[in-house]
């Protein structure tokens, strides 16, 4: 095996296993997330304690979008420098190629690799711990600020990924001095 093929070999090896550990770190964030949550409604009588919570949804969220921005990097390398025709890469499946042309053509948009309405969803419903004990206009305030914030944070996050795979072929493809495929 050349070195070409051992490295897209394991650039591939890399995309599958960030792609299957950020579909398995979401369950496990609002697993984490609905119990500690419980945990607060049933017993805690501090207003920002919601706040812990919140930080365990903005933990999950940013691992998520970390691996997905990895995995969509890789993806691109991969794209340019071996299904490209990048010379002495030789030849090499286009999954990359193929994946982006087709993904936009899916009605709706196909799916959320960053699964924003559900951090969305569990933002606001983690306000709940918050507001059982009554807080004060102050707590209240920043209580809400926080959790808005990570929501507009989710919402940013979204529209850059959206946008990622296309600026960073272009980039790619700059560096590399790659046709334009």
């Amino acid at each position: 095996m050349t070195f070409s093929e051992h490295e897209f070999a394991e650039l591939r090896r890399t995309i599958a296993l960030r792609g299957t550990v950020r579909i398995a770190l979401v369950p496990v964030t609002f697993a984490v997330w609905g119990a500690l949550a419980l945990v607060l409604v049933l017993f805690s009588e501090v207003p920002v304690a919601a706040l812990v919570s919140l930080g365990v949804l903005a933990a999950g969220f940013e691992a998520v979008h970390a691996l997905h921005v990895g995995v969509e990097r890789i993806g691109r390398y991969l794209q340019v420098v071996y299904e490209e025709g990048q010379p002495g890469a030789g030849p090499h499946p286009r999954w990359e190629t193929t994946a982006m042309a087709i993904g936009p053509a899916l009605p709706g948009g196909g799916i959320d690799p960053l699964f924003t309405f559900l951090h969305c969803s569990a933002a606001i419903v983690n306000l709940v711990p918050a507001l059982l004990p009554s807080p004060t206009p102050l707590e209240l305030g920043v209580i809400s600020t926080l959790h808005v914030s990570f929501i507009v944070r989710v919402l940013r996050a979204r529209a850059a990924a959206g946008r990622q795979r296309a600026v960073e072929l272009e980039r790619l493809r700059a560096a590399a001095g790659s046709p334009q495929g």
